[in-house]
């Protein structure tokens, strides 16, 4: 499979992941996709822009970790263009701290999470739930993270 990623770095954050790593990240979410060739945006934001993004396409007063935003491809024209995926390093690393994660297996998580979210998996029902974490614990465990749920069942 060829992944085309155009990683934009928006945030003044120091300890952001290497292009490498969200090629390996996002690369695991695809496999079995039966995409031969995937283009998309990773976006690292500062929280203002996430609140903002989060504002007006959730409709959510809050600067969040991941946005996902599937493109949607017109009737009648191939594109390998996936979507686009939004993170905020500042929620990430506080996200990370409060819950004692290390800092490189929550972005992990969220890049996989995202990219699962684009390739149209969901959680808002609970049986959709389960089939979502459960992939993104095996694809973690597979890169050497540990259960980003914890003792949770799933």
């Amino acid at each position: 499979m060829t992944l085309y990623l155009d990683l934009q770095l928006a945030s003044k954050a120091k300890d952001i992941p290497s292009q490498e790593q969200f090629e390996l990240w996002v690369g695991k979410a695809l496999a079995g996709s039966g995409r031969d060739e995937t283009e998309l945006t990773v976006r690292i934001v500062d929280e203002e822009e996430g609140l903002e993004l989060n504002s007006t396409y959730r409709g959510r007063d809050y600067a969040t970790n991941v946005l996902s935003f599937p493109f949607e491809v017109p009737d009648g024209i191939e594109l390998p263009l996936l979507g686009d995926l939004v993170i905020c390093a500042a929620v990430v690393a506080k996200e990370a701290a409060e819950q004692n994660k290390a800092l490189a297996a929550h972005w992990a998580h969220l890049v996989i999470h995202g990219t699962l979210h684009l390739l149209g998996y969901d959680h808002i029902k609970d049986e959709d739930a389960e089939q979502m974490e459960s992939k993104e614990i095996a694809l973690l465990q597979d890169l050497g993270y540990p259960d980003p749920y914890g003792d949770r069942d799933v």
